[in-house]
């Protein structure tokens, strides 16, 4: 099987380090959650969106190594890999940050990948299926270009585009419950790692 994964928000999982970082740079209210999104909705809420543009860009370049994988991700890929599945990586996002400091944010991420997702020092997935494509079009074209039986993404606009690969089976990563009862095919969402390797074991 050839499974595709996307990248932010999917294997990566940000909520901790946005609060952590947000709260190193703005007197966040204590009872703001650790979650990118209640941070995101706080800044907006304050009139600060450029600041909030800033501080992914931060996040995403300076201080993409102390992001964590979401629980469970590493070791279903290690599983899947142990199986003969294979497996790769297929986001978008911009090559750089639209304010502040231009970090290569692709760079960022490959590291990442290259530094986290290992087994016994190899890569899980290898540099030549890892793809960072600069927009929403091209990340479409590659998940068919790459053949997928399956692909794994947190934004349901992607799986339900209408240039979304036909023969791919979509699944909506969404463990905030957030899309469950709006998305297509309910019985296509998981979420956690632990319920997509079961969901594609059966």
């Amino acid at each position: 099987m050839r499974i595709g994964l996307d990248f932010d928000n999917t294997i990566v999982s940000y909520d901790a380090l946005f609060h952590k970082i947000a709260c190193e740079r703005a007197p966040l209210p204590l009872d703001i959650p650790k979650n990118k999104v209640a941070v995101r909705d706080w800044f907006r809420n304050a009139g600060r969106e450029d600041t909030w543009t800033e501080l992914q860009g931060y996040v995403y370049g300076a201080r993409m190594d102390e992001a964590v994988a979401y629980p469970g991700a590493i070791e279903f890929m290690r599983s899947a890999a142990r199986a003969g599945h294979i497996l790769g990586i297929v986001s978008h996002k911009t090559k750089h940050p639209f304010l502040g400091p231009k970090y290569d944010l692709h760079a960022a991420a490959r590291e990442w990948v290259e530094k986290h997702l290992i087994e016994e020092g190899k890569a899980l997935i290898p540099p030549e299926r890892v793809y960072f494509e600069l927009t929403k079009e091209e990340k479409l074209s590659r998940i068919a270009q790459f053949h997928c039986d399956v692909f794994v993404d947190d934004l349901p606009e992607i799986l339900m585009a209408p240039r979304f690969p036909a023969n791919t089976r979509p699944i909506l990563f969404d463990p905030e419950n957030n899309h469950a009862a709006t998305f297509p095919s309910p019985d296509a969402v998981v979420l956690s790692w632990d319920e997509l390797a079961v969901r594609l074991s059966g």
